[in-house]
């Protein structure tokens, strides 16, 4: 019988040990959101087409009198990624208390970066868009996605200096809470004072546990489920409520949360994220998506205003002796970093189902994130690519 257990586990270890190595590749998470997008946009333009689009907007009934999501659709938007925006604001606070933006000195530089990637591409979007009535678009192209464009930066293994990885990871977790206060402020409705105030209440109870020090993390489910329903209902989108509990959970707690929680949003909600929200039909004349000035502002803001406004701004940041680059990095390096940062899809794409509730132009702008970012990925990697190999001539 041991022997019969020894071989089942010796064949299942076998069996899941390339599955578990895949998982542990920095690569991984990108892989999986490009199969997922492919995969969604394949059956959303086959004859499969209506179930799979009627599936999202399946009902979901919930208690009568409860406020809650109504469609599959919305519960992964206002729900699962919730639980996106929780691990994003654990980093955050892990990197501001302990890590690479813990002093002034340490963060100074993708700080500004992250502040000129953002500024620069909502500038050129404002500029195509200017006299259309598109403007709420804005936000989109300010986002870098990090498992996107870390995955990029891992492809070029040493031919890139750790310390521009360890750049573009704290530039593009600066540039996420950049796109949270984005959201929080710029794209939220009509506020619901009651529910703001019950969200206050609930915060402030998180927030009081937390200065208590308390250790047993099931004490802060409540609260937490009681803030994210009273966001849901304020009026400010609830995946901020992801954010506001992650900076109350204590910091002993989080390292471990971080892990834990890391598989299953980024192998799990994530790839129903994008599976969901790239469920687009393509028009039949799909080259007109690419001639809206949605699109231009869209294309121009990650290819170009992202790369620009990181090199500006990290220019001006070591010329008035404010920052340096980083140890062992040039600056055709970091302009390489800056190109891969316009890699914008998964909060580019979020925030595109924020800025417009018109079908037409939730197509313009996802697909245009889509064709900007696999342009900026491929850009950048060739980019760096090349640059390390006339470096060694």
């Amino acid at each position: 019988m041991t022997t019969v257990v020894r071989k089942i586990r010796r064949f299942r270890k076998k069996l899941l040990s390339p599955l578990y190595e895949f998982l542990r590749d920095s690569r991984a998470v990108g892989i999986v959101l490009i199969a997922c997008t492919l995969i969604s946009l394949v059956i959303a333009n086959s004859p499969y087409q209506l179930p799979y689009l009627h599936f999202w907007e399946t009902e979901v009934h919930v208690p009568e009198g409860w406020h809650l999501p109504h469609t599959l659709l919305h519960w992964i938007n206002d729900g699962l990624m919730a639980l996106f925006f929780f691990l994003v604001g654990m980093e955050i606070k892990r990197e501001l208390m302990v890590g690479e933006l813990s002093s002034v000195r340490k963060s100074m530089l993708p700080a500004l970066a992250a502040l000129g990637g953002m500024i620069c591409p909502a500038l050129l979007f404002l500029a195509f868009n200017v006299h259309t009535d598109h403007l709420r678009g804005w936000g989109i192209p300010m986002a870098t996605d990090i498992a996107f464009s870390l995955g990029i930066l891992s492809l070029l293994g040493d031919r890139v200096p750790v310390n521009l990885k360890i750049f573009l990871m704290a530039l593009a977790i600066i540039d996420d809470l950049g796109a949270i206060l984005t959201i929080a402020i710029f794209y939220t409705e009509e506020l619901q004072l009651v529910y703001l105030l019950s969200g206050a209440g609930a915060l402030a109870l998180l927030f009081v546990m937390n200065q208590l020090k308390v250790q047993r993390l099931i004490l802060y489910f409540i609260p937490a489920i009681v803030l994210w329903y009273c966001i849901f209902n304020s009026g400010i989108h609830a995946t901020i409520a992801g954010v506001l509990v992650a900076f109350c959970i204590p910091l002993t707690k989080i390292a471990d949360l971080i892990h834990n929680l890391h598989d299953p949003v980024n192998f799990i909600i994530m790839p129903v994220f994008a599976l969901a929200n790239t469920a687009i039909v393509f028009p039949p004349d799909i080259w007109q998506v690419f001639t809206d000035t949605v699109s231009y502002g869209i294309l121009a803001g990650l290819i170009l205003g992202k790369p620009l406004g990181i090199f500006l701004f990290s220019y001006m940041a070591t010329r008035f002796k404010l920052a340096s680059l980083p140890h062992k990095t040039t600056w055709a390096q970091l302009s390489g970093a800056g190109i891969i940062a316009g890699i914008g899809f998964t909060m580019s794409i979020f925030i595109s189902t924020l800025a417009y509730a018109e079908p037409r132009l939730q197509v313009i702008s996802k697909m245009s994130v889509m064709a900007a970012s696999l342009i900026a990925g491929i850009a950048g990697y060739l980019y760096l690519r090349i640059l390390r190999r006339d470096a060694k001539v």
